[in-house]
C-alpha cells in the first residue's frame, strides 16, 4: 500500500555506485571516441577559384569517405578566422590542406591539383599516420564518384 505523504526512502549504497558507475562509463565511452586525434584542416581564403574548385568536386564527397573517418575536415578562412591553437609552418597559398594530430602539422598538400590527385596526395599524407582499426580502402583507390584528374595544379598565392 502506498502512503502520499510517506517520507521518499533514501537511496542506498548500491544505487549510488551504479549511477557513478554508469556515469563514468559514459565519460571513457567519449574519451574512447575522441582516440582519433588527426584532422585534416583547409585553410582557404576569400575568392580563391580552387577553394571553389574543391568545393564544387571534394566538398559533397569528402564527410561520406573512410579519409573523413582517419582525419576530420576542419576549415579555417585566413581571411576571417583566428589561426588554430596548433603548431604548423606558414601558410602561402590558398587550399592548403594541412594534417594534423596531437596539435602539431604532420604534413600538407599546398593548392588543389584536381579531384583524383586530390586523393592520391591525401591518401599518402594519411600514410603517415598509424594504421586505423577497421576496414581500409585499398592503396591508390579513390572513392566512387571521382572524375579525371584536372589538367593543372592550382592554388593561389598568399600577399602577406
Amino acid at each position: 500500500m502506498n502512503y502520499i505523504n510517506a517520507a521518499p526512502m533514501p537511496a542506498s549504497h548500491g544505487l549510488r555506485f551504479g549511477i557513478l558507475a554508469l556515469a563514468a562509463l559514459c565519460v571513457a565511452a567519449l574519451i574512447s571516441s575522441g582516440t582519433n586525434a588527426a584532422e585534416l584542416v583547409m585553410f582557404r581564403s576569400d575568392g580563391c577559384p580552387w577553394c571553389a574548385k574543391w568545393d564544387s568536386e571534394i566538398g559533397p564527397i569528402y564527410p561520406k569517405t573512410e579519409f573523413n573517418r582517419r582525419a576530420p575536415l576542419r576549415q579555417i578562412n585566413l581571411d576571417r578566422d583566428s589561426d588554430p591553437a596548433f603548431a604548423h609552418a606558414p601558410i602561402h597559398y590558398t587550399p592548403t590542406f594541412v594534417l594534423v594530430e596531437d596539435g602539431k602539422e604532420v604534413g600538407r598538400i599546398e593548392g588543389y591539383p584536381g579531384d583524383e590527385f586530390f586523393w592520391v596526395r591525401l591518401e599518402k599524407l594519411l600514410a603517415l599516420l598509424p594504421p586505423p582499426s577497421g576496414p581500409q580502402l585499398e592503396p591508390g583507390v579513390a572513392p566512387q564518384g571521382v572524375s579525371a584528374p584536372a589538367p593543372r595544379v592550382g592554388h593561389v598565392e598568399r600577399r602577406l
